[in-house]
């Protein structure tokens, strides 16, 4: 019952000595009393048995006891103390904005540009702690995968399940950029993020890059853009009636656009060649937009003395009570 506790008056426990004093004192007194009665024959009492008054005769002196005990432990005020953190942070919201064009399959990175973009932004995503993030995917349309969400999971999930092909083919930049602000446009949060991850050119949608980038920059969004693809050429896939065979393309990457889009809301344009180019980004991006966690500790302390006043209260009721009836002594 007592572990973990503190006593706010440790000092009054001594008085609990008292308990062992009166119990050698009650014993004392009824040896006194029974050595000083003088009988003929016990055979009397043998025959007559033992009464339940005579069986639950030190009954009153033990309920006055524990009554004492109790009464001394909850006057030393025993507390029990609770702790534990409050964390505050300064949140920050990201939307990741993923290109799954055709493009994207091309096998300069491993297994392919794609696989890698999902690999290494699903390592940034459980690297963060209380960021909300969003998942944007795009092509010649822009679909949101995921809002806004601290559920993790779901979010690793959803971005497992990205495909390439599940959009029309295309690369709408603008559209994207448009999408994700959207995302985060009505954010409280001190700071609002878009990674947006691409490897070709604007070709599709309805809004300019960057006029979308003035709306982003109109919110307080900022965009860190990575042109995803080696220089020079890549090897893609293409499907015939003998099997996949490769096939080198041209790697074309508006970068000059996506430095334009970065820099015009305060953000700063990457490239990334290979994966560890790539996961090196992540890692620089994870570093500048980390959250401000602030630990507050706490420790409350919870009174127990009622606990004890109470049933302390009921033995000495019980053992008045017991005295006036059962245990009356005439005088």
């Amino acid at each position: 019952m007592f572990n973990g506790v503190v006593f706010l008056y440790p000092w009054v426990l001594f008085f609990l000595i008292i308990i062992p004093i009166l119990t050698l004192i009650y014993f004392y007194r009824i040896r006194e009393r029974l050595t000083s009665i003088k009988i003929s024959d016990s055979k009397i009492f043998e025959e007559s048995g033992s009464s339940l008054r005579v069986k639950l005769f030190h009954l009153p002196f033990t309920l006055k006891m524990l009554s004492l005990l109790l009464l001394i432990i909850a006057l030393a005020r025993p507390q029990s103390f609770s702790t534990g953190t409050n964390v505050n942070t300064e949140g920050i919201d990201i939307a990741i904005v993923l290109d799954i064009s055709g493009s994207m399959l091309a096998e300069d990175f491993k297994p392919n540009r794609l696989e890698a973009a999902k690999k290494i932004t699903d390592k940034f995503i459980e690297g963060r702690v209380s960021d909300r993030i969003g998942l944007v995917i795009f092509s010649r349309v822009a679909f949101t995968q995921c809002p806004l969400t601290i559920d993790y999971s779901v979010l690793r999930n959803l971005l497992k399940d990205i495909k390439s092909g599940m959009l029309d083919d295309g690369t709408a930049i603008g559209n994207a950029i448009a999408n994700g602000v959207n995302r985060l446009k009505n954010s409280d949060a001190k700071s609002k993020v878009i990674i947006l991850l691409t490897d070709g050119v604007n070709n599709a949608g309805e809004i300019d890059p960057l006029s979308a980038s003035e709306i982003a920059k109109a919110y307080g969004v900022r965009i860190y853009s990575i042109g995803v693809g080696t220089r020079g050429e890549a090897p893609y896939p293409i499907q015939t009636p003998f099997g996949t065979r490769y096939q080198m393309v041209p790697v074309e990457i508006d970068e000059p656009l996506l430095k334009r889009i970065s820099e015009n809301t305060d953000g700063k344009y990457f490239r990334a060649t290979n994966n560890k180019a790539l996961e090196e980004i992540y890692q620089i991006i994870d570093k500048m937009e980390k959250s401000k966690v602030e630990i507050t500790s706490y420790r409350t302390a919870a009174e127990l003395y009622s606990k004890l006043m109470l049933p302390a209260l009921i033995l000495f009721l019980l053992d008045f009570l017991l005295s006036k009836t059962i245990f009356r002594k005439l005088p």
